[in-house]
């Protein structure tokens, strides 16, 4: 009976160690509870960025629809950037299509009290771009919904790349892009993107679930 209990509490601290491990925090930035996993990495890099680029303006496009409840299925990235923001003097313009997301999403900004850094939109994100009329410090792709469908693959492709081509005439030298759901079949969101941005002077300084890409003659340690 003693064995068996040990086997069972090794069993247990087994369990629990391995969630433990899985779990990827942005603590103390944000509560240790919630689990950015796929994401943390790419997260905390751009955050860097953003603080050695001294980062104002930043557009997210495809809102956090579940708030920081859904900070492991899709990053809750409107509530981390707009933390962000606000701690450091920026803001974070956020667009969606779905009327829903953006209440949902209006919900968490107005529950964390991030208001003065965040303005969430209802607005097709290629129209939004297009008349968007300042600099973009950083740019975050995370719209138009990947799926196991091919054809939907590839118009979610078209778009980001669409996205990207709105809003290029006010991207400067020391911006940063983040794509989303990158690490999907068929190339995810970011495949069509990213070429693009190869050719014109980009180059991809994280390959992960996430794509972070900055210009390549962007010297890291020396932006200001």
């Amino acid at each position: 009976m003693i064995i068996l209990f040990l086997v069972l509490g090794l069993a247990v601290v087994g369990f629990f160690t391995g969630k433990l491990i899985k779990h990827k925090s942005l603590h103390p930035f944000m509560p240790f509870k919630y689990d950015f996993r796929k994401r943390r990495d790419t997260f905390l890099k751009v955050m860097e960025l953003l603080e050695k680029s001294n980062a104002k303006t930043i557009i997210e496009t495809g809102t956090s629809r579940e708030g920081l409840k859904g900070a492991k299925s899709n990053g809750a990235a409107t509530i981390v950037f707009g933390k962000w923001a606000k701690e450091n003097n920026a803001f974070v313009h956020s667009v969606d299509i779905s009327m829903e997301s953006v209440k949902n999403a209006q919900k968490e900004v107005n529950r964390q009290n991030l208001q003065s850094a965040v303005k969430i939109y209802h607005s097709d994100s290629l129209e939004f771009l297009e008349n968007f009329e300042e600099r973009v410090d950083m740019l975050y792709l995370d719209s138009y919904d990947y799926s196991s469908d091919v054809d939907i693959q590839k118009k979610s492709q078209q778009h980001h790349l669409e996205e990207f081509k709105k809003i290029e005439r006010k991207l400067h030298e020391n911006s940063i892009v983040l794509i989303d759901d990158c690490d999907l079949p068929n190339g995810g969101k970011g495949k069509l993107v990213i070429e693009y941005m190869g050719d014109r002077g980009w180059k991809i300084l994280m390959d992960e679930y996430q794509v972070l890409l900055v210009r390549k003659n962007v010297v890291l340690d020396k932006v200001e």
